[in-house]
């Protein structure tokens, strides 16, 4: 009997998928755990295993399909020797939901007409075409992610090659060079990206925010950092790793910013879950540090680090980046000195911090240098004061400016 293989349910929240790729094809015996696909969410890329064993007949969506709601019939399991049923089992895709992901290229045809533009499928950069196409394409200097497919499901052929070299001729001497045919580039929304634009627009849209910013001083904090430094013997803490430390410390003396708002009450968490943004080539994702009170620096730094590339390589398990009570958002690597950051509900706070910069301070009626750090707190005021705000933030710049309440 056929087994059918649907689109997993990863989470809750998510209810469509990307399918990236195949990594088995029609033919290909498996067994109950291997690895037959990769499938993308908003946020990473996640291995799709055989729940059992077979023969895979048919698979019903290509490598960059989009949009495929969870549930959806994506391949079909047989026995040796059985066929496979007809029709499509894939009724629960439309076509609104089955749309390759595509990415435009204008690489090498800025000049040709929009109708010639490729969109390639978002399957690590493979592009589908005929031998003699990609023959051709090499002899007239063309790229095919370039171009676009006439052929079976997009594929482009020796007829789309030679389209696009006649419109490229036609094309007057310069006109590639200055855009005029093609003066834009249109990049198609990844998963990720259309999250992104959703959730902030609905916080910056629904949670009414206010911002508080106050100047920390780090010189005590980067003594104590570079002793302990080189007194480990691998691994390295860095200014980051207290500051999670001291949002943590200040969210024990302050648990009201340790909540978020729901229609019948506020909701006070026991646990410290501390949701720290990483920047990745398809936009911003924050893993979770659980328990953060809890830990050692140490521990702290030694997690956010293998959080941090586990995000970066688009590896995380929605568990990893989903919940958490706050948000740090920290920009000082790329020398910005202060920003208000957009929460991410249904969390009531996040901190932006800023570059650790040396700046002239008063201290006994003299003016002395200090290396300064600004940080902001954006806080949903359904949630938080502004006195629970700025006792929170008095908590955190005390934790900061005498770090070593941090090591215990």
């Amino acid at each position: 009997m056929a087994i059918e293989v649907k689109m997993p349910a990863l989470a809750p929240s998510i209810e469509e998928l990307t399918l990236v790729r195949w990594t088995r094809k029609v033919g290909d015996a498996v067994k109950a755990g291997d690895v037959i696909a990769e499938v993308e969410t908003d946020k990473a890329l996640v291995e799709l295993e055989a729940s059992d064993a077979g023969i895979i007949g048919k698979l019903y969506v290509d490598d960059g399909t989009a949009r495929i709601k969870v549930g959806s019939v994506i391949a079909v399991l047989v026995k040796p020797g059985e066929a496979v049923p007809e029709g499509e089992a894939n009724a629960a895709l439309t076509a609104t939901q089955a749309q390759p992901a595509a990415v435009a290229s204008l690489t090498a045809a800025a000049a040709l007409p929009v109708t010639t533009i490729a969109h390639m499928a978002a399957s690590g950069g493979r592009v589908l075409a005929s031998p003699l196409a990609k023959r051709l394409a090499a002899a007239m200097a063309l790229d095919l992610a370039t171009l676009a497919g006439s052929g079976p499901n997009g594929r482009i052929v020796r007829r789309d090659v030679e389209a696009a070299r006649a419109a490229l001729a036609a094309v007057p001497a310069g006109a590639a060079q200055s855009g005029s045919a093609a003066p834009y580039e249109d990049i198609a929304h990844s998963a990720m990206r259309r999250t992104i634009a959703q959730r902030l627009t609905e916080a910056k849209q629904t949670v009414p925010h206010f911002y508080l910013t106050i100047d920390c001083e780090l010189d005590a904090l980067l003594e104590l950092r570079s002793k302990l430094n080189d007194a480990m013997p691998r691994g390295k803490l860095s200014v980051n790793d207290f500051i999670i430390k001291a949002v943590a410390h200040a969210m024990g003396q302050v648990p009201a910013v340790n909540a978020s708002w729901t229609e019948a009450a506020i909701r006070r968490y026991r646990a410290v879950d501390i949701a720290v943004a990483v920047a990745t080539s398809g936009g911003l994702i924050t893993p979770i540090l659980r328990n953060v009170a809890a830990k050692s620096l140490a521990l702290v730094s030694g997690e956010v680090k293998a959080l941090a590339e586990r995000g970066k390589a688009g590896k995380l398990l929605p568990q990893e980046y989903q919940g958490g009570s706050f948000t740090i958002s920290n920009l000082g690597m790329y020398g910005i000195r202060e920003f208000g950051a957009i929460i991410n509900p249904p969390q009531a706070c996040i901190l932006a911090v800023g570059a650790a910069e040396q700046r002239p301070v008063v201290k006994d009626g003299s003016v002395v240098v200090a290396t300064m750090m600004s940080c902001t707190l954006s806080a949903d005021h359904r949630v938080v004061d502004g006195a629970v705000g700025a006792e929170f933030l008095a908590a955190f710049k005390a934790a900061i400016q005498n770090p070593f309440a941090l090591l215990f």
